[in-house]
């Protein structure tokens, strides 16, 4: 009797030795933060259906597309509006619209001229020349989004704009002047982002704020307050903050001035 306990005692210490060890294993997985999770961009569907909070912009910076060849494609025209439900063609192409052929026009007899008298010429006039307006491709003035050290840098492949640290609560500035393109929660990844348009070229992206201080279609001047730093989408406080250039990312300090 007494071996049979001292066996089952055992059996009872082995098992219980290895279930603390498979979970002490399990408990000291990393956690990845929030951008390691999303290093592979997203498959560009064929099309998208357009949710409430979305913008042409806010789509075109989710499948890494340039804005104006999307709105192209689907003949939208600016500012750009779109509506839930509208389906917006990413890579497929748009169904063509059937064009209805004109009315043939009845011929009806031509009535008789009647003679007038010859009208009184009027002095010649130059027309003006008018300049039609260009669109701005540069950017007059660039500087830092926020005060902090940047803890991590741009990566092609891995890692789309650089994270700046700092205390909940310190301010987010405007890099340049432009106008809010896109201001919420709607792109996984980013928390509380912010989408501003400098040119028909530039757009850059503040995200993880904890408080959004403009809205869409707001313009801006630079070094504007535009939001607070938090950490809203990861797990610590940061700014993380990126510039695309025909909707393609790139290192933030080739175009930001020299700290």
């Amino acid at each position: 009797m007494h071996r049979d306990s001292g066996e089952a005692l055992q059996r009872w210490i082995s098992y219980s030795l290895i279930f603390f060890f498979l979970a002490s294993c399990g408990g000291n997985k990393l956690r990845a933060p929030v951008e390691e999770r999303r290093i592979k961009p997203l498959p560009v569907p064929a099309s998208y259906s357009v949710q409430r909070g979305d913008t042409l912009f806010s789509i075109a910076w989710r499948y890494g597309l340039d804005y104006r060849a999307l709105a192209s494609k689907n003949r939208i025209v600016s500012p750009y509006t779109i509506f839930p439900g509208q389906r917006v063609y990413l890579t497929a192409s748009p169904p063509r619209v059937a064009q209805k052929k004109p009315p043939v026009p009845v011929r009806r007899p031509t009535p008789k001229p009647i003679a007038k008298a010859p009208p009184k010429t009027a002095p010649k006039s130059h027309p003006r020349s008018v300049k039609k307006p260009t669109s701005s491709q540069a950017v007059a003035k660039w500087r830092w989004p926020t005060n902090g050290k940047v803890t991590r840098g741009y990566s092609s492949s891995v890692h789309k704009g650089i994270d700046i640290d700092g205390k909940r609560g310190d301010g987010i500035y405007a890099v340049a002047a432009g106008r809010v393109v896109y201001a919420g929660t709607g792109i996984v990844g980013y928390g509380e982002l912010i989408i501003v348009k400098h040119s028909d070229v530039y757009l850059s992206a503040y995200g993880h704020n904890s408080r959004l201080l403009v809205s869409e279609g707001e313009q801006i001047k630079v070094g504007q307050q535009i939001a607070e730093k938090g950490s809203s989408g990861t797990d610590t406080v940061k700014l993380h903050f990126e510039i695309r250039k025909e909707g393609k990312p790139i290192d933030p300090k080739r175009v930001l001035p020299p700290r």
